[in-house]
């Protein structure tokens, strides 16, 4: 491996959907550098780069298991409780564990699934844009529920949630597809936060404050004890 090969290995690859992003800081910081704009070009450098860095998409080695469930957003664990979940993801109406993983605007934004799982149903609420981290923002802001169905029939929620600054939801998948655990299924843009519910019987292996990185860390055993950990890369 050649030196320039090591460099751009230490680099995560960009999601295609921030390159447009990129391209118009990039345009407006040459712009403000042709007409000698003072001090303002160099924010502009700046920005372009937190833009590339916001949009990053690193590969991610996914532990496997049966009923192991790995969370599905980089950033930080704000709240784990026991609710009813929401009506959109036609859950049954009794309480369940949700875990809370709220996303910063320097974390990855690419989210990924949970558990191998079919998508049983997809819905999108739109709402308010209230700070995500807020305990009404799970009922209140703009919102993407997707229903998971498991082997044996048993379903889990995933809702991501929009936020202050987040303005866009973005799914790479539709209703009825297959999805692996760790496979990307959207993204968030910019900062906001993701909400698994699992039924009851769920073991908690995370803790309020806890950060996660999407795809590898593992949030909970769902019905059952884990047994032997393998895993794969995506």
């Amino acid at each position: 491996m050649t030196i320039i090969d090591s460099i751009r290995s230490s680099f995560a690859p960009i999601h295609r959907e921030g390159w447009r992003f990129i391209a118009i800081f990039a345009a407006v910081t040459l712009l403000l550098f042709w007409f000698g704009v003072p001090y303002l070009p160099w924010l502009g450098v700046v920005l372009t780069a937190w833009c590339a860095y916001f949009f990053r998409d690193p590969e991610r080695v996914t532990p496997l298991g049966k009923h192991l469930v790995v969370s599905p957003a980089d950033g930080r664990i704000s709240s784990i409780a026991k609710v009813i979940p929401p009506p959109e993801l036609d859950l049954p109406r009794e309480p369940h564990t949700r875990i809370s993983v709220f996303m910063n605007v320097f974390d990855v934004h690419v989210n990924r699934s949970p558990m191998d799982a079919r998508i049983a149903r997809l819905a999108y609420i739109p709402g308010a844009f209230l700070n995500a981290e807020l305990d009404k923002a799970s009922e209140d802001n703009e919102r993407q529920a997707l229903t998971l169905e498991l082997e044996g029939g048993t379903c889990i929620g995933v809702v991501q949630i929009a936020g202050l600054v987040a303005r866009r939801i973005v799914k790479f998948v539709g209703e009825g597809e297959r999805l692996s655990a760790g496979q990307r299924f959207g993204l968030i843009r910019f900062g906001s936060r993701v909400d698994v519910y699992l039924p009851e019987g769920a073991a908690i292996l995370v803790s309020i404050g806890q950060r996660t990185l999407a795809g590898e860390t593992v949030l909970a055993y769902q019905n059952g004890p884990a047994g032997q950990r393998m895993s794969r890369r995506s």
